[in-house]
């Protein structure tokens, strides 16, 4: 009997494995992108773990948060990188300022694509990540990498201009020194948060705005010192958490007990199979409704009786005053075992939960009757006169004015 244990994978078998899974799944679109995720050894930026884990599509955490549930820093997922860089589209030679150092890892990515005539500079606010990205940068070659120990909303500019801006971490705001150090016709890509839910969103800069033409899906770590987003519980047990802006007038307390009854519940004309994605409704709901924001419920409510959310832990929904509305869906009977269908809806609590419930509604067959449209995002300077912004929703932060939009052609149905 052949006792010999297994020969594990080498190092560049597995990346170039994890590589080939990002490829299939539509991840990785250019082959400048797949030569530099093929090239850079993400396993020696996260000596920590096993190498089979480092070419896993996972985040790694590199410093955790003994105060609390999320990491301090963290390797981000790999498919979410390619994606990002992708639609950061860097060019040979360019200069890229890179906010939020991580392991290392992304920085490294960045200088294979600008090449020797680039210039890549990364910056952190923590030292201890900071150190960690400086010491694997060094000791994988990408010694020429700035790495500087900063608040990341200031910047670099001693190394600025840029052509290419990325943020690695959650931006809620966009601080004033991005735009003074990014070059005209540069792009910014940045995870955006914005009423509850993050988007990579890719801009480039025009004259006086910034405008999107790539938004995805994806979570990030939230940058710190950006302090806009609120949370509150809305039951007795605390098993039931809301989180919004702070430019949002929702009051946790005006909405205690409001679960405590029977909710409203609406559907809309659309219907999902088990793989659909329906996170554009998400979207849809920013671009219109103010009361927008996150429900967050623990299994224990739905125990208790709760209507259950679409998913647990980040389900749309939306407020106003002492009544919520939150999305629902249910599965329609069907053959057994055929493909299963789910109705898309909502559930209305308080004295206006139907009229919330009917509106939610409203977005998800918006969003039913082209579920591939994305929202134009243009952000401007906070100082900009409401009579220069381009037509759509506007959110106001301190540092800058959103404006979303859909196309004016989206036809709209009514609720059911």
């Amino acid at each position: 009997m052949n006792t010999a244990s297994p020969v594990s994978a080498s190092p560049d078998a597995l990346r170039n494995r994890m590589v080939d899974r990002i490829v299939e799944a539509g991840g990785i679109r250019s082959a400048r992108v797949e030569e530099a995720m093929r090239t850079v050894r993400r396993h020696e930026h996260v000596p920590a773990v096993s190498v089979e884990r480092a070419y896993t599509n996972e985040a790694i955490t590199i410093k955790p948060n003994n105060d609390g549930p999320l990491p301090l820093s963290c390797a981000s997922v790999p498919s979410v990188v390619a994606t990002m860089l992708e639609q950061l589209d860097v060019r040979v030679g360019d200069r890229v300022l890179e906010i939020g150092a991580g392991t290392g890892y992304n920085a490294a990515l960045l200088a294979h694509l600008v090449g020797p005539s680039g210039r890549v500079t990364t910056v952190d606010i923590d030292p201890d990540v900071t150190r960690h990205a400086r010491e694997a940068l060094d000791a994988t070659g990408y010694d020429h990498i700035n790495v500087v120990t900063r608040d990341g909303a200031l910047g670099a500019a001693e190394d600025a201009p840029y052509n290419r801006v990325i943020a690695t971490v959650g931006v809620w705001d966009v601080p004033a020194a991005w735009w003074e150090q990014l070059a005209p016709g540069g792009r910014l890509v940045l995870p955006l948060r914005w009423r509850g839910q993050t988007r990579s969103v890719a801009f480039t800069r025009e004259d006086d705005c910034m405008v999107s033409d790539s938004v995805e899906l994806c979570g990030f770590l939230p940058m710190i010192g950006q302090d806009g987003e609120r949370q509150g519980h809305i039951d007795d047990d605390g098993h039931v958490t809301l989180h919004w802006d702070a430019d949002q007038p929702i009051d946790p307390e005006a909405l205690r007990g409001v679960l405590d009854h029977a909710p409203v519940t609406v559907w809309s004309n659309a219907t999902v199979g088990p793989e659909d994605p329906f996170d554009g409704v998400w979207l849809r709901m920013t671009a219109a409704e103010r009361g927008t924001c996150r429900f967050e419920a623990q299994q224990a409510a739905v125990d208790a009786g709760l209507r259950k959310p679409a998913i647990l832990s980040r389900t749309p929904a939306l407020v106003e005053d002492d009544s919520l509305a939150y999305f629902v869906f249910e599965r329609l009977p069907g053959e057994e075992g055929g493909t299963p269908r789910f109705a898309l809806g909502a559930a209305g609590y308080g004295p206006a939960g139907a009229d919330l419930a009917s509106r939610l509604c409203r977005q998800i067959n918006l969003w039913d009757n082209d579920r591939t449209v994305q929202p134009l995002i243009t952000v401007y300077p906070s100082n900009t006169p409401g009579d220069r912004l381009v037509s759509g929703y506007v959110i106001d932060k301190p540092e800058a004015r959103l404006v979303i939009s859909y196309p004016a052609s989206t036809r709209d149905r009514p609720a059911s």
